[in-house]
């Protein structure tokens, strides 16, 4: 099955943490501080790879989580940072934010990265607290969280080509006579359920891809039928071959609800170059209409040929001219190529809020504050006095005493609760 929408959820590794530990030097108080820094964790990366063509490989799985950095430890030695988790995707992936709905990155070439989860930054290590007035400080810091996010994952196929028409128009036929696909043919509507690839080549070095998209009705592009989840895949495509079925009821009307739904589609469909084949000129009915049905499509603008994809008359041809219109043809305008990672920043500013839960609860809310408390460790007491002189700095404690804070309330800061202890 086709696979062209998956939502996942990514976790990138937690920093270690950084370590209290002294040296044992003659002369060196306490030996000196000696503890090394938390390793980094490892970040969430996307890869393109030119040998996926579908997101099946993550529809069963959606939870990707990167390691940790590990721990510092004595001796000045930092913690490894934790390897980076690489989860390989298609060329024409887009990657989206599903909390805020933001195009984050829209990855086209092979071997093109993108981070979309961050590790958390480690933890300082004991021996960057030593000062002339401290020579032996026991303190250290927690390693940040690495980033978390949902996003989902929409494939949009690459192909030179986009292959259109109403169910039954031959499409599937044309893709198995003139290249190696092996799409599903049957003489029923929406035989295909999904994009197939095709490789067209006209010699060694003329190739072109062209992709069979599921066949569209009459409001398509409000979500009927089939063609709504596939449009989106032509917008990549220089060229449109429009593929009518010369013994349809009225291969005219036809051609008319097709271009309406492109048109109605919008994004530049209606802009890109369009060739006309006519189909199954195997067929009396379809040989007899071909000279008028022809005359009434050229009168709109519209280049027109005929063939035959069952029996593969005038398909080379056709094939030539689509390559020529190929060649001829800007490249399609990806928007969001290279766009960078978008993230809030990492610490906004000092302004934080005093709220007051219905349990009682105070809560301090702000992101560097938030992020202070989280990385001091509460069981080294000199961590926990150097927060208090931060939390005073800030002036978070004179705002939760103005707020009314009273002796045993406790007071909630990111997810640590502490109590309120009046001074003195």
């Amino acid at each position: 099955m086709f696979y062209d929408r998956v939502r996942i959820h990514v976790k990138a590794g937690d920093g270690g943490h950084g370590a209290v530990a002294f040296r044992r030097e003659k002369f060196v108080p306490f030996g000196g501080p000696a503890g090394g820094d938390g390793g980094r964790g490892g970040d969430v990366v996307l890869v393109v790879s030119r040998h996926l063509n579908t997101l099946y490989h993550l529809a069963h799985q959606q939870q990707h989580v990167a390691a940790n950095g590990e721990h510092g430890r004595n001796k000045e030695q930092y913690g490894a940072a934790g390897p980076h988790l690489e989860i390989r995707v298609p060329p024409g992936t887009v990657v989206i934010d599903t909390q805020t709905g933001q195009l984050l990155a829209d990855l086209t070439e092979p071997e093109q990265t993108f981070v979309v989860a961050r590790g958390g930054k480690g933890g300082r290590g004991n021996k960057h607290f030593a000062s002339p007035t401290n020579k032996a400080p026991r303190i250290a810091e927690n390693g940040d969280p690495g980033e978390a996010r949902h996003v989902m994952l929409e494939l949009k196929v690459l192909a030179d080509v986009g292959l259109v028409g109403k169910p039954n128009a031959g499409k599937s036929t044309f893709l198995a006579a003139t290249t190696a696909a092996t799409p599903q043919i049957g003489d029923y509507p929406f035989t295909t359920l999904q994009p197939n690839l095709g490789v067209v080549a006209l010699s060694v070095n003329d190739t072109f891809v062209i992709a069979d998209l599921p066949g569209l009705i009459e409001g398509a592009s409000e979500g009927k039928g089939l063609g709504l989840e596939f449009l989106r895949h032509i917008e990549r495509t220089r060229v449109i071959l429009h593929l009518l079925d010369g013994t349809a009821l009225d291969p005219l009307e036809d051609f008319h609800v097709i271009n309406a739904e492109l048109a109605a589609f919008g994004h530049g469909l209606s802009d890109k170059p369009q060739l006309v084949a006519i189909n199954k000129l195997d067929m009396p009915e379809a040989r007899e209409r071909f000279p008028k049905l022809k005359t009434q499509i050229a009168a709109l603008g519209y280049e027109v040929l005929g063939i035959s994809g069952l029996a593969r008359e005038g398909t080379r041809e056709l094939l030539g001219r689509v390559y020529q219109l190929v060649q001829e043809a800007p490249s399609p305008q990806l928007p969001g190529v290279g766009l960078p990672v978008i993230r809030p920043p990492e610490i906004a500013d000092d302004t934080f809020v005093i709220e007051r839960d219905r349990d009682g609860v105070w809560r301090v809310v702000g992101g560097k504050i938030e992020r202070a408390v989280r990385r001091t460790p509460i069981n080294y007491e000199e961590s926990l006095l150097r927060l208090h002189g931060y939390l005073e700095h800030a002036g978070v404690l004179a705002a939760l005493r103005k707020a009314g804070v009273q002796h045993g309330d406790m007071v909630r800061i990111g997810t640590y609760e502490l109590e309120w202890q009046d001074e003195g």
